[in-house]
């Protein structure tokens, strides 16, 4: 795998965890839920972001 995929890569599964984690917390109703979710999937987004960033600069 390439350097340039791998930030973007851990950064995407490090959101899936958070994501996973919170939505487990919101489930047995434990506070910290809502911000865990939303730091989640902000990570996920940013890593797409990111990722489809390098793969358009790569087709030109």
């Amino acid at each position: 795998m390439k350097k340039q995929y791998s930030v973007p890569l851990v950064l995407f599964l490090l959101g899936m965890a958070i994501t996973i984690i919170g939505s487990l917390f919101k489930l047995m109703h434990w506070p910290g839920a809502n911000i865990m979710l939303t730091i989640g999937m902000f990570a996920e987004a940013t890593a797409l972001i990111s990722l489809i960033v390098i793969v358009f600069k790569r087709i030109k």
